[in-house]
Parts: structure tokens; sequence; C-alpha cells
């Protein structure tokens, strides 16, 4: 993987955090943070999706390695979700 790939995936798991946390409507922290969702929620997307023996929705080829943006972006939600409910998090 090439370091223009790297930054690629990064911009795409940051946009696939925000727009997770944008759903649960809580936020925490900043571009950092929700390039971190954005990885996170894709793990535990893919893992939620493979148990309940769903498809791949939507996935972006970034250096020969496919990335779950719609998987990605439910996972975050979740996460978003209970972090705030057990933080007491703020609003947006």
């Amino acid at each position: 993987m090439t370091l223009l790939e790297f930054l690629i995936l990064l911009v795409v798991a940051g946009i696939c955090g925000s727009v997770g946390q944008a759903i649960a409507g809580f936020t925490r922290g900043g571009c950092l943070v929700s390039v971190a969702l954005g990885f996170i929620g894709a793990l535990l997307g893919t893992w939620m999706a493979r148990s309940l023996g769903l498809p791949e929705l939507l996935a972006v080829q970034v250096g020969g390695q496919p990335f779950p943006v719609i998987w990605s972006i439910i996972g975050a939600t979740v996460v978003v979700l209970v972090v705030g409910l057990l933080s007491g998090g703020r609003r947006i």
C-alpha cells in the first residue's frame, strides 16, 4: 500500500466515522476520532454482517483491499450510540 492509498483510506474512514456520528446524534473529538470510528465501525459492521449472513453492500477498493463503506457507517453508528449512552455524551 502506497502513501497515497493510505491517505485515501484515512479519508474514506473519516467520512464513514463522521456520518456515523451524525446519524447517532452524538459527537466526541474531531477528525482523528472520526477516522478511528470509521475503522472500528468497519470491523464491527463487517462482523455483524457476517454473523447475520448479510452481503457486503458497498465496498471501495483501496490498494487492492475492499473497505466496507455501508457496514463501516452502521458499525460506527452503533459504537457512537453505545459510548454516548454509557458516558452521557453531548448532543449535536
